[in-house]
């Protein structure tokens, strides 16, 4: 069979498709710069954190003294807890740091009562605004 130009064409055609379909999967992989694992790895860590702020925050806000204070200041505790999880990250973030600090600043003896109950009802206001206003 004779070597003909007008096959050329086809058999580039076949040498490329075959170099495109054969290259190894692993080898189009390593050029990103971040792996994929890595990529699920971040995700599910975010995601842990995520979880373990929500139960902090959820656990402060059900408290027997929490839900005084809300009583007392008319304040629907059913709604804050529904409006935690919608909070951003960043919202849930800051939001968690604070109890924290509140629940190791009562359990050292530096605030009363009255106080937290002060803070608590900050706190459940300062939760449904931002909700109100990002809703």
């Amino acid at each position: 069979m004779p070597f003909s130009a007008r096959r050329v064409p086809v058999l580039l055609l076949f040498v490329v498709w075959i170099s495109i379909l054969g290259a190894p999967a692993a080898a189009r992989a390593s050029n990103h710069l971040v792996s994929v694992s890595r990529l699920h790895q971040a995700a599910q860590a975010s995601a842990r954190q995520r979880q373990t702020q929500l139960t902090q925050v959820e656990q402060f806000f059900s408290s027997p003294v929490a839900r005084r204070a809300f009583k007392q200041a008319h304040l629907n505790p059913v709604e804050i807890q529904k409006a935690i999880p919608t909070l951003s990250h960043q919202q849930l973030a800051r939001l968690a740091a604070e109890t924290q600090k509140v629940q190791n600043n009562f359990a050292a003896g530096a605030l009363t009562n009255q106080q937290i109950t002060y803070i608590l009802i900050a706190l459940g206001t300062a939760l449904l605004i931002t909700i109100i206003f990002v809703s």
